[in-house]
């Protein structure tokens, strides 16, 4: 399997975090875990159909509350725009993300590019998406950056108040822009945090200690959330 990254046109960076792209292998299946990022992706089916994923379509795929095992075989060619939290707004009117949280469904006619931009992914990527641009008419950009600065160590009652909004404004902006509730969304972000951790540990440097670090209640606490989110115990990371 080959997978890469690239940066979308720099007008576009605080809206989409990255083009991407999978490429299956010459021979055999290989499985990809997915582990929940409060991302929307759109994904175009460029190679043979998957089980979800029909060839020459395009599918929008909600944020994910739970890992998710994709099964890579030859004949694979997937091409994904991943938004950054809140960015979707950015470029579409819709009801509510909160109603494809952990689904998959496929693009409406002009929702996406068509599938001919694969020619040439970038370009026609970026041309579209800098055609379709226009400012979020929210103001979550800046409570994100809070919780990622934070790593998710910030309790909502605090959040509402320096953003100058209410606890139940948030929940509202969250589930329709993001697709998960401000609480999930900061277990999320305290999640990733404490992954990187364990994956950088030193060889001494205990789980618990990575607990107490990351605003754990203790060794289990963090131990339930990793299994949650990614299906296996720290020590299988």
């Amino acid at each position: 399997m080959a997978y890469a990254s690239i940066s979308p046109h720099p007008a576009l960076a605080s809206c989409i975090d990255a083009y991407w792209s999978v490429t299956g292998p010459a021979e055999g299946c290989t499985t990809s875990r997915i582990l929940p990022d409060g991302c929307v992706d759109i994904i175009f089916n460029a190679g043979e159909d998957m089980a979800s994923m029909k060839s020459g379509r395009a599918y929008l795929v909600g944020t994910m509350t739970r890992p998710f095992d994709s099964r890579i075989v030859p004949g694979t060619r997937l091409l994904g725009v991943r938004f950054k939290p809140g960015g979707f707004s950015a470029f579409y009117r819709f009801s509510s993300l909160h109603e494809i949280t952990d689904d998959t469904m496929e693009c409406e006619k002009g929702l996406a590019p068509e599938i001919a931009i694969l020619r040439d992914p970038v370009a026609g990527l970026n041309a579209f998406f800098l055609e379709k641009l226009s400012l979020p008419k929210h103001v979550l950009f800046p409570v994100l950056e809070d919780i990622q600065c934070h790593h998710g160590l910030v309790r909502m009652e605090e959040l509402a108040k320096r953003h100058f909004t209410t606890v139940r404004q948030l929940e509202r902006n969250f589930k329709y822009h993001i697709g998960v509730s401000p609480k999930e969304f900061i277990n999320q972000v305290r999640f990733r945090h404490a992954l990187h951790v364990i994956r950088h540990k030193q060889p001494d440097e205990q789980l618990a200690d990575v607990a107490e670090a990351c605003g754990y209640y203790d060794h289990a606490h963090l131990t339930n959330e990793i299994k949650k989110y990614t299906g296996m115990l720290p020590v299988q990371l």
